[in-house]
């Protein structure tokens, strides 16, 4: 057989020590190590485990939960299958990361309008998120109807950053073997750990600013501890706020919390049960990916306020990303 021919053969990993820990139910199911979990899910990422086998982990750890140092256990191994991106060099702002994975249900999606926002103020902006998710309107379906054009490579995100634009990735672009995991999801009905990987990746060489939010409260307190007490320092900072709809941009009727996490320090930029006062402001009347980019639209030119929240939540993200810049070059 010709040497080309001779494909990788990869050697099984055997799961079942680590389920017999996990699978225990909610209560009698331990956690992992920090080592176990970034062995096992490397496994994972590189296909080494059985279908039977990577059903049971994804359900066990949906039932048990995740605990910190599983999440930086399997973050170790995650920041191994993506692609790093550089930030534009001549840029006075480190680079802001949006995850966008779920989209909108009921209230327009709103995370293009922030992106874009931000890239007009000359910060760099990577959002990444999946390219659909039925039922629900997904931020790459909007940045189509906006006809800004989705990048399909690293080149090509660094290219649209450093025309000051956003550069929307798809998770598939970025770790396809994140991807493979996530779209378990189709099969087993509900989302994973990777869920939440995907919401804290840093996948840039420098530090950057990372927006991530949270839909249950277990989940607020196992961030809370993973950005004060776990992620790296120079890896960057991170705002951490209730999702609204799960997306992490700003609710225009009632503002979040925003917790601003820095070197291990939290500080409350935003307090949460601040309503607009007076009217409400104008928004889209609908969520679908057309109405709600013609609404974008009308917002850049002018003919629409910008809603308070989210003009608020811009000017916070500028401050921090121009003085996370200063610290790396100063």
């Amino acid at each position: 057989m010709e040497k080309n021919q001779i494909q990788e053969i990869k050697e099984p990993f055997i799961a079942a020590r680590y389920i017999k820990e996990i699978g225990r139910g909610k209560d009698g199911a331990r956690s992992l190590s920090r080592e176990d979990a970034q062995l096992l899910y490397g496994a994972m990422l590189d296909g080494r485990v059985s279908d039977l086998e990577m059903g049971g982990i994804l359900l066990a750890m949906r039932i048990k939960g995740e605990s910190v140092e599983e999440i930086a256990g399997f973050m170790a191994a995650a920041e191994t299958s993506i692609h790093l991106l550089k930030s534009p060099t001549d840029s006075m702002y480190a680079p802001v990361i949006i995850p966008s994975y779920n989209g909108a249900r009921k209230k327009a999606n709103l995370t293009p309008l922030l992106a874009l926002l931000l890239a007009r103020k000359g910060v760099p902006v990577l959002v990444h998120g999946v390219l659909h998710d039925a039922g629900r309107v997904t931020t790459a379906e909007i940045f189509e109807a906006l006809h800004h054009p989705l990048a399909q490579s690293v080149v090509q995100a660094e290219g649209q950053m450093a025309q000051q634009l956003p550069a929307f990735m798809s998770i598939n672009a970025l770790s396809p073997k994140m991807t493979r995991i996530l779209s378990m999801r189709r099969v087993l009905g509900v989302r994973s750990s990777t869920h939440t990987l995907v919401k804290i990746l840093q996948p840039f060489t420098t530090a950057a600013l990372r927006l991530t939010s949270y839909t249950h409260p277990e989940y607020l307190q196992m961030l809370q501890h993973y950005f004060s007490q776990i992620a790296p320092h120079d890896r960057g900072d991170a705002f951490l706020m209730r999702g609204t709809e799960g997306e992490t941009v700003a609710n225009t009727a009632r503002a979040q919390q925003i917790d601003w996490y820095h070197e291990g320090e939290c500080t409350t930029l935003v307090q949460t049960h601040q309503s607009v006062s007076g009217n409400l402001p104008d928004t889209p009347e609908t969520c679908d990916a057309e109405t709600t980019a013609a609404w974008i639209t009308a917002v850049l030119n002018g003919d629409i306020p910008v809603p308070p929240n989210i003009a608020d939540q811009v000017e916070h993200c500028a401050m921090v990303a121009k003085l996370l810049h200063a610290r790396q070059t100063g």
